[in-house]
């Protein structure tokens, strides 16, 4: 289970001794009340932590070094109550390691027209020093959120939710390890990828154990345990006729059970918050993890197919910051296209691991041949995507450097061309979901092209692009976003200018 109100987020209001006493005793109310008020709001994930005032350089640096050493710490809100000299912050900001968001608000939401007089000016001045603060930023070029508005208003606070999210699974990387089941698909260019600058990037340690090991673990699995989990997938979803009795359905839907319960150990003893597997690597197990995988990914670890770890550790910073949110988030590969004019879309899916938390309905569990890997005919869970509105992220590497990129999409549901009914799709027993992408297939697909996007992806009917544009802005990466004003001819003119930039701060 997540929990984000592990995360801290630490709220340091700027001023400065020049005031006096009294004033700074009514900044310091006054950020009380906002702390305490932010903190309780449904809309803040997050636990806010009030600081001492940041008014001397020595003090300011104090803060950002005690914020690097919390390990609970995700990231700090800044806002400026009054003017606050922005070379003061000049030392913390130096050797600053969170996330960033600055505020600019302030505490009174009017102006009092009647009795406003200079002492008031002076108090409720964040017009004043916020731009004084946001030029220190921009003279440093450090990565942050800019959230103006009243504190008190409700896109604010969306808004800052949307940031502690991010940040909330920028520091679950950091302390996490993609666990690889041996490695990559054979022959396969994007789900490649350098570890050791992923690590550097985005802080997950990317490493390889054996599928022997997994094997082991297989192996060690009770009976017990084996029909224990079965009669969860009894309760919680709905089962094909034939798996309720003794056979040999039966028995695949037992044996991914068994590989559900030896991934987890495996996952929970290297403290794992992502996996991937592969087909062509299965020696010492029945089946290719099918049922197991979604399982897990509804759990909320990360997972990536083919070995694509870039895609599991993105499918897990996105479980992490839809923690708690209605919709779900999956691993996912696009597949085969729908061209009827006027009804273009996309069909995702992928062999067996799709996560039920994007389903609607109740998923149902089947087995069926697969004529991939060379097993034994394995147990997954067969449903269509909820419709609404979605997006697709993905993460590869450019050689120089990692680019995201997402699609903005419209989840629709699956139906035949004519009559207007539901599509069964009984020869295809998956998981799977169908979309209309952002701004429409032609220019979408051009564009997600054109950016060298990848096949898979982490696909999400919980988040927004502002959820992985936040987050890649804090690993300091590239964000390629394809929405409903994108023109395919206008974003190579724009990638091609983003190579100057991107190259520049390599």
């Amino acid at each position: 289970m997540i929990n984000l109100k592990r995360f801290e987020f630490w709220f340091i209001v700027g001023s400065q001794d020049l005031y006096g006493e009294e004033t700074l005793k009514q900044v310091a109310d006054h950020a009380r009340v906002m702390a305490e008020e932010l903190d309780k709001d449904r809309a803040i994930p997050g636990k806010v932590l009030l600081k001492p005032i940041g008014k001397s350089p020595g003090g300011i640096r104090k803060l950002f070094e005690e914020a690097n050493a919390a390990p609970n710490c995700a990231g700090i809100i800044t806002w400026m109550h009054t003017f606050s000299p922005s070379k003061m912050w000049i030392g913390g900001l130096s050797i600053n390691k969170k996330p960033l968001l600055h505020l600019h608000t302030q505490f009174n939401r009017d102006i009092p027209w009647a009795s406003i007089d200079m002492d008031f000016m002076n108090l409720n001045q964040s017009a004043h020093g916020d731009r004084e603060h946001g030029h220190i930023y921009a003279r440093m070029r450090l990565p942050r959120k800019v959230v103006a508005g009243f504190w008190q208003d409700g896109e604010v606070r969306r808004r800052i939710g949307v940031w502690m999210r991010a940040a909330a699974a920028r520091a679950d990387g950091v302390t996490s390890v993609v666990l690889r089941l041996g490695d990559n698909m054979r022959e396969v260019a994007v789900t490649e990828g350098d570890k050791v600058e992923a690590q550097i990037k985005f802080g997950w340690q990317v490493n390889t154990w054996g599928i022997g090991d997994l094997a082991g673990k297989f192996n060690e699995v009770t009976d017990a345990e084996v029909e224990k989990t079965v009669k969860e997938y009894e309760a919680a979803y709905e089962l094909a006729p034939e798996l309720r009795n003794p056979g040999k359905a039966r028995a695949a839907v037992a044996g991914q059970a068994k590989i559900e319960i030896a991934l987890r150990r495996m996952l929970e003893a290297e403290h794992a918050g992502a996996f991937t597997t592969n087909f062509q690597d299965l020696h010492g197990l029945p089946q290719l993890p099918g049922l197991a995988c979604q399982r897990l990914m509804e759990q909320g670890y990360g997972f990536g197919g083919e070995g694509d770890w870039k895609q599991s550790m993105l499918v897990r910073a996105a479980k992490v910051m839809a923690a708690g949110l209605p919709g779900g988030v999956s691993f996912m590969e696009d597949y085969t296209y729908h061209f009827e004019p006027g009804r273009e879309a996309a069909l995702g899916a992928h062999m067996l691991e799709v996560c039920p938390s994007i389903a609607s309905g109740k998923p149902r569990i089947e087995v069926h041949p697969l004529g991939i890997g060379g097993k034994a005919d394995p147990a997954r869970m067969v449903f269509d995507a909820a419709p609404g509105p979605s997006v697709l992220a993905t993460v590869v590497d450019l050689g120089s450097r990692f680019r995201m990129i997402l699609n903005e999409i419209d989840t629709i549901k699956i139906e035949q061309a004519a009559p207007k009914e539901a599509a069964d799709m009984p020869k295809l027993p998956v998981a799977r979901a169908l979309w209309k992408p952002r701004p429409n297939m032609r220019d979408a697909a051009e564009s997600w092209i054109i950016a060298g996007g990848a096949h898979h992806s982490a696909y999400s009917n919980a988040l927004s692009a502002e959820y992985f544009q936040d987050w890649a802005e804090m690993a300091g990466i590239e964000c390629v976003l394809i929405n409903g004003d994108t023109k395919a001819a206008r974003l190579r003119e724009e990638l091609r200018w983003g190579d100057a930039y991107w190259s520049g701060r390599g």
